[in-house]
């Protein structure tokens, strides 16, 4: 074996009913069954004389901390090669467990269960990582009618998804780590069975072959303007039309990047918590956010009301929470060829992902979120101002996010040198 090498596993790792579904505060019960499997991906890029980079793709709302660090190193061991390798990366599907990965923020909260994230992990360290030689070819697809900005249609938003297409020598495809920015909400909180959403049913639309996915600057996207409405049918065509669209750009030429293992390079940024209103001054955000309900909730006027309803419940619970006074976030870069992919561990706006891939000195940038543990949203400007839900619920300030982006933005200019 020379050059190139990858080893991928796609692991259905959905739990048995029974337990707390994460992502929605509205939901009534527990899981009542499943609707498509939950899945663990793992696509691992190496050579013969380098670990490379291992991606852990998850179908959940997000990997925190502790859960983040059990599956790298589960899958560290699965590869045999050093933790510091491994990027565990979630979905954001809202049809996943609760109990892996326990409480994500105060708006809902959760308790992480031994029932269940340990066959997860268990399911990760025994994952058979095969190595084969495979050559890189990338390609930037438009995509069109699976998302847009949640707040104003015409809003920022980065329509476009990073497919990363993996060739046997035979040029057959053997693998896909596909990103795309969008919030895997077609199924809503009446929903009671486990899910993956759009970005599971783009994968089984791909047909038979691995596809790692990951979710880009997604804060402040969904599908509130594209939906027809909630469910399984608007699952599969939202999924449907992502991977019909990524379908016809492998029809075309693409980028062949170089036989090489991708490098890694990482980063800890310290972030001080903002300063939240009292209680009293909590309470009157909750009430004004209440004078403004109306309407029904397919309407996206009133879903954005009653988010924001949502959001001054959630700063209510964090105003009363002892919360601490800072939190370290992971960051890390990866890159192969003219490729760079920047890790977050946040719900990341699409401003500010767009204003990372401004920065950076390579020539393609993907932006992704929810990696390496989960902190919240980091909202822009704008929201910040309007007081909409993200902003109510985030744990930084402009200043601390400005700390952030410039961090992440001087990682991603150490990879050039």
């Amino acid at each position: 074996m020379s050059g190139l090498l990858l080893a991928a596993a796609s692991l259905d790792v959905t739990p048995p009913p029974g337990h707390p579904l994460d992502g929605y505060a509205a939901r009534t019960g527990p899981a009542a069954g499943t609707a498509d499997p939950l899945r663990a991906t793992l696509i691992w890029l190496s050579s013969e004389d380098s670990p490379g980079v291992l991606w852990l793709s998850l179908d959940a709302i997000a990997a925190g901390t502790s859960l983040a660090a059990e599956l790298a190193a589960a899958a560290a061991a699965a590869a045999d090669i050093p933790e510091a390798c491994v990027v565990v990366c979630a979905s954001h599907t809202h049809s996943g467990p609760a109990g892996w990965t326990g409480e994500i923020h105060p708006v809902i909260p959760a308790a992480r269960e031994p029932s269940l994230y340990e066959p997860l992990i268990a399911a990760v360290a025994h994952a058979s990582l095969r190595r084969s030689p495979v050559r890189a070819y990338w390609r930037t697809v438009e995509i069109d009618g699976v998302g847009t900005n949640r707040h104003r249609c015409d809003g920022p938003h980065d329509n476009t998804a990073g497919v990363l297409a993996l060739h046997s020598l035979d040029g057959s495809l053997a693998a896909m780590l596909l990103d795309f920015a969008c919030h895997p909400t077609a199924y809503g909180p009446e929903n009671l069975l486990w899910s993956a959403d759009w970005p599971g049913a783009a994968r089984a639309a791909l047909g038979d072959v691995v596809v790692g996915y990951l979710q880009g600057a997604a804060g402040d996207v969904s599908p509130r303007f594209t939906r027809r409405g909630r469910g399984a049918a608007e699952v599969s065509r939202l999924g449907g039309l992502l991977a019909a669209q990524v379908r016809d750009a492998l029809g075309g030429p693409g980028l062949e990047l170089p036989s090489v293992a991708p490098s890694i390079r990482r980063t800890t940024a310290v972030l001080r918590v903002r300063d939240l209103p009292s209680p009293a001054e909590a309470a009157a955000t909750v009430a004004s956010a209440e004078a403004g309900i109306r309407g029904r909730l397919d309407d996206p006027a009133a879903r954005i009301a009653q988010t924001r309803l949502d959001g001054a419940r959630g700063q209510a619970l964090m105003a009363a929470a002892e919360l601490p006074p800072e939190l370290e976030l992971r960051l890390s870069v990866v890159t192969l060829g003219d490729v760079a992919w920047v890790h977050l561990p946040v719900e990341l706006f699409a401003l500010h992902g767009l204003r990372l891939q401004a920065v950076s000195g390579y020539p393609i940038t993907r932006v992704i979120g929810y990696a390496d543990g989960y902190f919240g949203y980091v909202v822009d400007a704008e929201a910040d101002a309007a007081g909409v839900y993200e902003a109510l619920i985030t744990y930084f300030d402009q200043s601390t996010t400005e700390e952030l982006l410039t961090t992440a933005g001087a990682l991603l200019r150490t990879m050039e040198a």
